[in-house]
């Protein structure tokens, strides 16, 4: 249904690749792997370096190690869902950790691999991330919240509609949350199921969903 969903490596260049690992080594050569797909990177040893950076720039892509020291990868994991930018997280294990990969999987992560890192494999990972618009968040009460990403003839504040819309907020909820009344939220839902060919709001979680 989604005529977007292709992965155009060119679109790399404003790309940005945040990774987390307490290991140098780790984080040069994961740097020059996505330096050669053409994209931005930085990497940040430590916790705080990682949470600092996320006040200037969101990134588009991060990948975590699980083991942190004085915080868990969790923890990050948690901060860029909050951000609720679509951003696709994977997560490096320094030895295979079912629990806690069963919860960053539950988190919204993207994938979790173990090291040593097959670079085919996370770099796949990182394709078919960023080839989706459709992320889902963090499971909260029993529901996941769904983050809208992509979708290039939406503006911004279309996806944001969509994304509470799909997320289960009436009009007047969606209104408040983003300081608007729900006749705005009702304009903007109309442009985003024609854009998206939605007949009504069934057939708009529909193709939200499967895309």
């Amino acid at each position: 249904m989604n005529t977007h969903s292709y992965y155009h490596a060119f679109l790399n260049r404003d790309r940005l690749v945040h990774i987390v690992d307490p290991d140098p080594g780790t984080c040069e050569a994961l740097s020059v792997l996505f330096r050669l797909e053409g994209f931005q990177t930085i990497f940040s040893l430590a916790s705080a370096h990682f949470r600092a950076a996320l006040e200037r720039r969101r990134p588009d892509v991060a990948v975590i190690n699980l083991n942190q020291g004085e915080e868990d990868g969790l923890g990050l994991l948690r901060r860029v869902k909050e951000l609720r930018t679509g951003a696709p997280v994977v997560m490096l294990a320094n030895e295979p950790q079912l629990e806690a990969a069963v919860t960053a999987m539950k988190l919204g992560a993207t994938d979790v691999l173990s090291k040593p890192i097959d670079n085919e494999l996370l770099l796949t990972v990182i394709r078919d991330a960023l080839r989706k618009d459709i992320h889902l968040g963090a499971m909260q009460a029993g529901g996941r919240p769904v983050e809208v990403r992509g979708f290039s003839q939406l503006t911004p504040r279309e996806r944001e509609v969509l994304q509470l819309i799909t997320n289960g907020q009436s009009n007047k909820e969606a209104g408040r949350e983003l300081g608007i009344s729900p006749r705005t939220i009702e304009v903007h839902r109309a442009r985003v199921m024609e854009k998206l060919g939605a007949r009504n709001t069934a057939d708009l979680m529909r193709i939200v969903l499967t895309s």
